[in-house]
């Protein structure tokens, strides 16, 4: 069997960092469920978000798309792609739709938000460079699961950000045929 562990990490620290992130992720879970902060249920006009993530996601949209003219343009352009996200995770499949919920419930949480982003207030009013650092941290980091949820986190929102038509006019695109 070859050696295919880079030679500063060896077994026993892969292990040590293994069982460390299995308790912080263990403990962040059940100060969550103890403290009330992930509640299932969804957002008043929402069928999957909560409302906790709304903040977070309205934050997010702009940090991620960069200086659209939608923005500046129509007031309710970040509200409309949040909507657009819950309608597609509406129609995503359980496991789906319980993973972004968790990945968002992270970014809510502050125990699990500060060491993981590198910002410890609150994420919906951080500063668009504080938004830009924590998500070039989450590209850039050694883990893998952070690259994975920086991923994820990009292409859901892109993917709701390019299905609305306040995105359209600025690339060109007329829209869907009409049938």
């Amino acid at each position: 069997m070859s050696d295919t562990l880079p030679p500063d990490l060896n077994r026993r620290s892969l292990l040590k960092l293994g069982l460390g992130a299995g308790l912080v992720l263990s403990t962040a879970g059940l100060t969550a469920t103890l403290s009330g902060c992930s509640t299932s249920a969804p957002a008043g006009n929402m069928a999957v978000l909560r409302e906790s993530d709304l903040p977070l996601l309205a934050a997010l949209f702009p940090a991620v798309i960069g200086p659209h003219p939608a923005f500046s343009e129509n007031s309710n352009a970040t509200e409309l792609a949040i909507a657009q996200l819950d309608r597609s995770l509406q129609f995503s499949s359980p496991f789906v739709q319980s993973e972004v919920l968790n990945l968002l419930g992270m970014l809510s949480l502050p125990l699990t938000r500060g060491p993981l982003t590198g910002i410890w207030g609150d994420l919906a009013k951080a500063s668009p460079e504080q938004l830009e650092a924590f998500l070039l941290r989450w590209r850039d980091s050694r883990f893998d699961l952070l690259r994975k949820g920086h991923k994820s986190l990009l292409q859901l929102l892109h993917m709701a950000w390019y299905a609305t038509p306040q995105s359209w006019a600025a690339v060109g695109y007329p829209g869907p045929p009409i049938i």
